[in-house]
């Protein structure tokens, strides 16, 4: 099964890396792409699980398009700062 979502907040391999990586640390994850131009972040899973998937990547600052506004869009935009920046890091 695949789950596409669009987010917020990508903005370079660092915000993919990040994604990428947290998203497969769940086991009923079998892949995670992220188009850093379209914002889409696409997951194969076994099973539907995309309310968790947006729950996660909401957590991590790339809520989905369209959810979030005024407050909660710049606490979004720096949770995704700091994520961003741990992909950099990591990508190594």
């Amino acid at each position: 099964m695949h789950i596409e979502i669009v987010v917020e907040n990508i903005k370079c391999g660092g915000c993919a890396n990040t994604i990428r990586k947290a998203l497969l640390k769940d086991a009923r994850i079998s892949g995670a792409e992220v188009d850093v131009e379209a914002g889409r972040v696409r997951v194969t899973a076994d099973q539907d699980i995309r309310d968790e998937v947006v729950q996660r990547l909401a957590g991590l600052g790339y809520p989905e398009a369209g959810t979030v506004e005024g407050l909660g869009s710049a606490k979004a935009k720096a949770r995704s700062f700091v994520s961003c920046a741990v992909g950099r890091m990591s990508d190594g």
